[in-house]
């Protein structure tokens, strides 16, 4: 007879925030980032540990979400009542997160932990858990906003390291000169851009410009919560519309698909609350002939692992922002270097699960004392 697997008791959960200096500021429409703060929490279970990496800003600037909100929702509401509790799946965390509104990004953490340590007392990279199909997944860059000169020397170094698709950050006032002269220098690049939700439909002459340049796509450049526009605009462009902040569950996948306000869904796995709403975004999207990618935080080696391995599922067709940690950071906090190679970053597997390691002796320098949360 086949043992039945018993799930996995939660002993105890650790929550820490860690500070990592960018080696160049990073810009949007939004603002500039010089270091990433996030939180990291380890939960503890058969011996094993489980990561995960939240992705939520100090101030509401991506989504309403904030990293202050977020602590003491994992403080108060949710960590003291996961540990000393058994779940046969990840799945089953639905109960408790489930009664909770909002908080995706930390929900994500728990749920993301959880994954991790599921497909360790399982033996099982974390990709094979999930789905996934691929051994390496196609990555490309995310190039901040600089002057054109500037940029067009970090296209080149992008291109020349054979990565698959060039993102640039745009916003009004920054955006047809540029692309202009990104073209004329590098006319058979894919190219995409991001305007992190500057622009308005009353801007519609401008946007539609930009389909003279032969972009992949344009990624939410609307208002953050919005599809109706989305699906005016799409209506009038040759060029593909993406989103990626309207897109929060399912639910919002599926309004935004049969609207036609998307041809192409970033999905990031935080910003959805976790790998089991990630895959039912992709199975649907799936169904509806439209192909995802893998949008990027600026994580570090643990957001980064997490964001590989979803992107080996079969949907995953064009390429994510997933690409070298060091063209971000000095030093990682994981022991495997995750690199990309001519466009191609490998699904980590030094071990199951995440197949990464905490550096835990450099996490020490960059990060509070942690706190813990036992049975």
């Amino acid at each position: 007879m086949t043992p039945v697997f018993p799930g996995i008791r939660i002993d105890a959960a650790e929550l820490r925030l860690v500070r990592l200096p960018l080696l160049t500021p990073f810009v949007i429409s939004t603002g500039t980032m010089t270091e990433k703060l996030f939180p990291l929490l380890v939960l503890r279970g058969e011996g094993l540990e489980g990561y995960a990496e939240g992705v939520m800003d100090p101030l509401p600037d991506y989504l309403e979400e904030t990293l202050p909100g977020s602590l003491a929702f994992l403080r108060q509401a949710v960590l003291p009542q996961l540990v000393g509790r058994r779940f046969d799946s990840p799945a089953a965390l639905a109960a408790l997160l489930d009664p909770w509104r909002g908080h995706r990004m930390a929900k994500a953490m728990v749920e993301m932990a959880l994954w991790d340590l599921w497909a360790k007392a399982l033996n099982l990279p974390l990709s094979a858990a999930l789905g996934g199909v691929r051994d390496a997944v196609e990555v490309g860059v995310s190039l901040g906003i600089a002057d054109i000169p500037t940029t067009l020397d970090r296209v080149r170094v992008a291109v020349e390291a054979g990565y698959r698709r060039v993102k640039l950050k745009i916003k009004r006032g920054h955006d047809t000169a540029l692309l202009a002269a990104v073209r004329a220098e590098f006319p058979d690049t894919k190219l995409t851009v991001d305007a992190n939700t500057d622009y308005r439909l009353g801007g519609l002459p401008l946007l539609k410009s930009m389909d003279a340049f032969g972009l992949d796509y344009i990624e939410q450049p609307l208002a953050y919560d919005d599809i109706h526009d989305h699906a005016r605009l799409q209506a009038q462009m040759l060029t593909a519309i993406c989103l990626d902040e309207s897109i929060r569950s399912a639910t919002d996948a599926r309004r935004a698909l049969v609207a036609d306000a998307a041809r192409v869904v970033n999905i990031k796995v935080g910003r959805v609350g976790g790998f089991g709403q990630a895959r039912a975004i992709h199975d649907l999207c799936a169904a509806f002939d439209v192909p995802v990618w893998c949008g990027g935080m600026l994580e570090s080696g643990i957001g980064r692992a997490q964001n590989i391995h979803l992107a080996s599922l079969p949907n995953f067709t064009k390429p994510g922002d997933t690409s070298s940690a060091s063209r971000y950071f000095r030093r990682d906090i994981v022991e495997q270097p995750l690199e990309a190679e001519a466009g191609l970053m490998a699904v980590p597997r030094h071990g199951p699960g995440l197949g990464v390691t905490l550096d835990r002796a450099y996490l020490a320098q960059v990060s509070d004392a942690p706190e813990v949360f036992a049975a």
